[in-house]
């Protein structure tokens, strides 16, 4: 498969997509190339196997749009017969969520695509918590203080607070004005020996090379001149985001970073720390943004998109990963149905646009309609529905099962078989409208008796026709009212042949059996 290199196009005819990562098979303009250093870096050959992480924070539980960065990258791991590995950016501590660390990997694993490595299953190059790393952060930032490509801040909160309110004030852009940038040697060390509080700014530098991104193509930053040097290291001793990213992925040997478009603009940055380290960068590709249908960004305050919240409501993950996908690019195919095996195989990384993918949830109950046909349709899939749906008849009417044949795995089998699809959900199934699936009615006498004198002589010709498995239209005609009330307890609800043909023989049999006997009571 070719590798796609947006405005490269000397690159893209020359270059292959191996299980191995991206290799530059042919090169006819070798001079030029070598002339260009950024040119030169997107035509590396990537050593080793690919290697893609998700490294979401802590502060909140899992939503649609971290699905969707965790799910491209696990396709593009498997894809290409690399690992996926999930990290965990937990030095925000003021802001950790509990719960939310190991409610993220849950959701991965309930969703279909569990990670290679992570804190929970560990690996080669772990800890995958960013909080049992600090020693490495540490290290790395004294490294580029003695390299003088960062240095010892000791400004006040209060002070950059002020900075903020006069540029506020002045209509421009708060940014730090680097003035520790220029404090003499003597002078940090007096500072520093005196225990004043302090963090560790990384020096920005003017001329930054533009670099490939494998979405949105040739970027370029000139970060320096719109923004003041970033903190690495807090007062706290925690990394930012800048540093701890780029030391972990190198650590971990990262060969893709796969994120959202939000961190095209910091990639300039992150490549300029990189060149300070003197460490080979990964190759960048920025997804486009998943936005609602109208264009409005996901917001963590709609509730509705968390992951769990999905789950609960009887969300298949086929169908979430299916409609977060159907509704982007990056795939030969745009059809509803595709579960994680077809999205690998028909993944094609030259189809990814910039554009925003718009998410239609009003059409997700159709997606899980689909997939929930194709899981009954499933032997091993649909035995796992029956004992799902048997929990929930079970937590639905417990006070209500007078025995337990409705249970049975074959009774519940056939239901699935005739409401494959015509239902979005199993929790449909547990709903009002068929809960004379599993509960018996509850009539008397008196009831059968106002209803018509001829019961007893009727449920007898329904007996005679269930077992000879010959309902005929005649006999159902005249038995449409009585043949509801022994149904359901109520006058309204599904045809009466849909019913008796989802109670099945046996259980149409039982309930006419106890007509006659409240018949004969009469």
């Amino acid at each position: 498969m070719s590798l796609w290199l947006r405005s490269c196009q000397r690159c893209y005819l020359n270059s292959v997509l191996t299980p191995r990562g991206f290799q530059c098979v042919r090169n006819r303009w070798r001079g030029e190339l070598q002339s260009h250093a950024a040119v030169r870096r997107c035509c590396s050959t990537v050593h080793g196997e690919v290697r893609v992480r998700f490294a979401p924070s802590p502060t909140g539980f899992l939503h649609l749009g971290g699905l969707r960065t965790a799910l491209y990258n696990y396709i593009f791991a498997k894809k290409y017969g690399g690992a996926f590995i999930l990290r965990l950016e937990d030095t925000d501590q003021s802001r950790l969520v509990p719960g939310a660390a190991e409610s993220i990997e849950d959701m991965l694993e309930w969703a279909g695509i569990p990670p290679d490595e992570s804190p929970r299953r560990g690996g080669p190059v772990g800890p995958y918590l960013q909080s049992q790393r600090l020693d490495l952060y540490s290290q790395t930032a004294q490294q580029l203080v003695k390299s003088g490509h960062a240095y010892y801040c000791f400004c006040s909160p209060q002070r950059l607070e002020l900075l903020k309110k006069e540029a506020l004030r002045s209509g421009q852009t708060p940014r730090y004005d680097n003035r520790c940038r220029h404090l003499r040697a003597d002078q940090v060390q007096e500072k520093l020996a005196q225990g004043t509080s302090h963090v560790i700014r990384f020096r920005l530098e003017e001329g930054v090379e533009p670099f490939q991104d494998l979405i949105f193509g040739w970027n370029r930053h000139e970060v320096a001149q719109v923004e003041g040097d970033p903190v690495v290291i807090k007062a706290d001793g925690f990394p930012t985001y800048h540093l701890a990213n780029i030391v972990d992925d190198h650590y971990m040997k990262i060969s893709h970073v796969l994120r959202g478009s939000e961190w095209l603009i910091s990639t300039s940055k992150h490549l300029l720390m990189y060149q300070a380290l003197g460490w080979k960068p990964p190759t960048f590709g920025h997804l486009p943004l998943l936005m609602n249908k109208d264009g409005s960004k996901l917001s963590k305050r709609q509730g509705d998109i968390f992951i769990q919240s999905f789950q609960r409501d009887g969300i298949l993950p086929e169908a979430l990963l299916d409609i977060t996908t159907n509704c982007g690019s990056g795939f030969n195919t745009n059809r509803i149905g595709r579960r994680i095996a077809e999205l690998i195989s028909e993944f094609n990384p030259s189809k990814i646009t910039t554009h925003s993918a718009l998410l239609d949830l009003e059409k997700l109950p159709e997606f899980n309609r689909i997939h929930l046909q194709q899981r009954i349709e499933d032997e091993d899939q649909c035995i796992l529905l029956i004992k799902d749906l048997q929990e929930q008849i079970q937590q639905a009417y417990a006070a209500e099962i007078q025995e337990d044949e409705v249970l049975h795995e074959d009774y519940i089998r056939r239901v699935l078989q005739l409401r494959k699809g015509h239902i979005s959900s199993l929790k449909e199934l547990v709903s009002p409208d068929y809960s004379y699936l599993w509960v018996r009615p509850s009539v008397s006498s008196q009831q059968v008796a106002a209803l018509t004198a001829e019961a007893q002589h009727i449920a007898s010709l329904v007996l005679k026709y269930v077992v000879l498995l010959t309902l005929t239209v005649f006999t159902l005609l005249y038995t449409h009212s009585l043949s509801r009330i022994m149904s359901i307890s109520v006058s309204q609800g599904p045809s009466v042949a849909e019913m008796m043909v989802s109670l099945g023989p046996a259980e149409i049999s039982h309930r006419f059996q106890k007509l006659m006997l409240l018949s004969e009571t009469s």
